[in-house]
């Protein structure tokens, strides 16, 4: 009987292991600096030359980068499923925001279903949070910018997310964050402007949304996400039908005729 012989494991590969965990199911974010080494190497209960060791094989991996005396950081680009070109690119052109409205009907729907299965008391801690700081800014109609309204709408749906339990959904969704806090700030301004009943119509349905989730109600919840995403496909389409018939009726114009 042949076998391979059985290598004894280095410590700074177990360290590896324990860091790529935590980078995946995102208690470690793009960005994010690690705790000083002396700290770090406390925690896992190791040397500092063997945490190097595995800071090191991160950084060639490049998950990890050094910095020459400002510590080590989760790598700026995992964070980045889009170019910033590409964004400004997306979100200026109509049919690609159509395209990311159904995209989010379905990432958005899943995370909603896993979240209210698996949310802890911790992820309930944190999407109350984030649900609050939403409310907050409804009820500071008139106080707020799109911006701060839009970034409070998208970290509630990332919040959803981490919920989830889901590391592909979520880091598709941390990916997508600057995109979807923008896409919402794009459409909130014609939204408003083409319904009046459409901020109340929002509350409710990031209510209902949020008590779905809450209660551990998995397809009442995916529903609703869809629910939502729907209705802002509604609005936004009779928004984009209007812009087009101020179009014709300026070229039907005996101004724009003479022109």
């Amino acid at each position: 009987m042949e076998v391979d012989q059985v290598r004894q494991r280095r410590l700074s590969d177990n360290i590896v292991e324990q860091l790529e965990t935590l980078i995946l199911e995102g208690s470690l974010k793009a960005g994010e600096r690690l705790p000083a080494e002396r700290v770090l190497a406390e925690r896992f209960g190791v040397s500092r030359p063997s945490l190097r060791e595995a800071i090191q094989k991160m950084v060639a991996k490049g998950l990890l980068v050094s910095r020459q005396g400002g510590g080590n950081y989760v790598a700026d680009s995992l964070g980045s499923t889009f170019s910033d070109p590409l964004l400004h690119l997306l979100e200026s052109n109509p049919e690609a925001q159509r395209d990311l409205l159904e995209f989010r009907h379905t990432l958005e729907g899943s995370c909603a279903y896993y979240a209210a299965l698996r949310a802890t008391e911790l992820d309930r801690e944190r999407l109350s949070e984030a649900f609050a700081a939403l409310q907050d800014c409804y009820s500071r109609s008139g106080k707020v910018t799109r911006s701060e309204e839009g970034a409070a709408d998208a970290r509630f749906h990332l919040a959803i997310a981490e919920a989830s339990h889901n590391a592909v959904l979520l880091h598709t969704i941390r990916g997508l964050f600057d995109l979807l806090k923008r896409n919402v700030v794009t459409n909130i301004g014609g939204m408003y402007a083409q319904r009046s009943e459409t901020r109340d119509m929002l509350i409710a349905q990031h209510r209902a949304l949020f008590e779905a989730i809450m209660d551990g109600r998995a397809e009442e919840a995916r529903e609703l996400s869809n629910r939502h995403i729907d209705y802002v496909q509604e609005v936004l389409s009779e928004v984009r039908q209007e812009v087009q018939r101020m179009a014709r009726a300026q070229r039907r114009s005996p101004r724009a005729k003479d022109e």
